[in-house]
């Protein structure tokens, strides 16, 4: 922001050209001055920062787990210097390459041109307000990080039945869409853009998190191995209830109307979520889909719903404007496959009739998974994501074995990620201990670098 008054100190004063002012009774008084307003008296709502002041907590928030936290309420105390990590880069020759690499350039996704070809990819931080509203801290955190080429939300639940966490944001209510608005405004202003994460838990849930504690949902009842967080502390997963075939159109509509929700909070475009062991990535998979029906047996039948969706999707934004996440190989959440080169083949070549923007593909390493050849198969753009640094993001776009790279932890810790990658400057370390739920700590205090 240029400051055409740089030489005044916030003590200095402004006023009109003209020494009086006229009242309604026709007398004169002396025109009131006008104090210039300190940049930490901002009103944030309408000149919003990109690394806002940063904060302590009340010890009262503390109190209620899902705490509606307004940053602009705490108290100011002075940035932590965290501990950071080397960015792995030694040669100083390529900190400003004489022409800037295209990692860094514009770039087209679908119908949207992006700033850069830097994902953030999609992280749940377990921070909504009450009711799964988004909140003002939630609209700083993601507008701090406007310098992504694009911002992928959490993973943001369909339906109250779509719960699997404590404080993740949905999209179903009023209230909802409401705090959407406010997020998608702060990362309009802020020169950035957002698609928003369509997810459905499934099976990934609790009954506690469940309208009317009714038992989760799932392709088949087949149980997860492991332990759920509930509002009673942490619990092993329950046996899940099978999905009727007469309940399933009433999934994909949920999907539908929450497009149609998005589109009202204002976001540039939709991600699919089929990947990490989630509802359209539970009926993918043999290990979890054994229906005997039409969404189960063979490939093409445990697709049937990702395709419904998608269709159901892109009946409300243009497929321009919508990707799908998927995750081969990735066991998080007790998932798993027989076949996940045959399976995510098919499923890859069939996205081609949908004209989707792109493919996001969580590529787990190492791993006998040919990701090589999923990208030589979609027609659209191919997103990777796993583990990648900026030696790794170029080189991939160089070798053309992706058209974008996205990041999670390195953008919780680094809100300025772009400018850390492009000048091989270090790494904050983030702190694992605030990656879910909580305050304003380890969620929009990360230090920036100074320029």
């Amino acid at each position: 922001m240029v400051n055409d008054d740089k030489h005044l100190s916030s003590d200095d004063k402004l006023t009109s050209s003209a020494d009086h002012q006229v009242s309604a009774s026709g007398s004169t008084r002396p025109k009131k001055e006008i104090p210039l307003i300190p940049m930490d008296d901002w009103d944030l709502d309408e000149n919003p920062p990109l690394i806002p002041a940063y904060t302590d907590v009340p010890k009262a928030l503390n109190e209620n787990p899902n705490p509606v936290a307004d940053p602009r309420n705490y108290p100011k105390k002075k940035p932590v210097q965290r501990e950071t990590y080397p960015s792995g880069w030694t040669d100083i020759s390529h900190i400003l390459p004489p022409e800037i690499h295209p990692l860094y350039r514009k770039a087209w996704l679908g119908s949207l041109q992006l700033n850069n070809r830097i994902v953030m990819a999609p992280m749940t931080r377990s921070r909504a307000g009450l009711g799964n509203v988004p909140t003002v801290m939630n609209a700083t955190y993601y507008s701090q990080r406007c310098s992504a080429g694009l911002i992928i939300s959490e993973p943001t639940q369909v339906s109250d039945q779509g719960i699997g966490y404590p404080a993740t944001p949905g999209i179903s209510s009023e209230e909802q869409i409401e705090g959407w608005k406010m997020v998608t405004a702060r990362v309009h202003r802020s020169g950035g853009k957002i698609f928003m994460n369509l997810s459905h838990a499934g099976r990934i849930s609790h009954p506690l998190w469940q309208p009317f504690q009714g038992l989760p949902v799932a392709p088949s009842a087949i149980k997860p191995e492991g332990e759920v967080f509930t509002p009673k502390g942490m619990m092993p997963f329950e046996t899940p209830r099978a999905l009727e075939t007469a309940e399933i159109p009433s999934i994909v509509e949920q999907y539908r109307q929450a497009a149609k929700n998005a589109e009202d909070a204002w976001m540039d475009g939709l991600e699919i979520d089929a990947a990490n062991g989630y509802l359209l990535d539970q009926f993918l998979r043999d290990s979890t889909n054994q229906r005997a029906d039409e969404y189960g047996g063979s490939i093409e039948n445990r697709c049937r719903l990702l395709f419904e969706v998608i269709q159901a999707v892109c009946s409300v934004y243009p497929a321009q404007k919508v990707g799908v996440r998927l995750s081969p190989v990735n066991p998080q959440n007790d998932i798993s496959d027989s076949t996940p080169q045959e399976t995510f083949e098919y499923v890859v070549e069939q996205l081609n009739r949908f004209n989707l923007a792109y493919i996001h593909v969580v590529e787990e390493q190492p791993s006998e998974f040919d990701f090589k050849r999923l990208r030589s198969l979609f027609r659209g753009q191919y997103m990777a994501n796993g583990g990648y640094d900026a030696v790794r993001a170029e080189a991939a776009i160089d070798e053309k074995t992706a058209d974008f790279v996205s990041f999670g932890a390195l953008f919780i810790a680094n809100p300025d990620l772009p400018l850390r990658l492009r000048e091989r400057r270090d790494f904050n370390v983030p702190d694992t201990t605030t990656f879910y739920g909580g305050d304003a700590a380890g969620y929009i205090d990360y230090y920036p670098l100074p320029y």
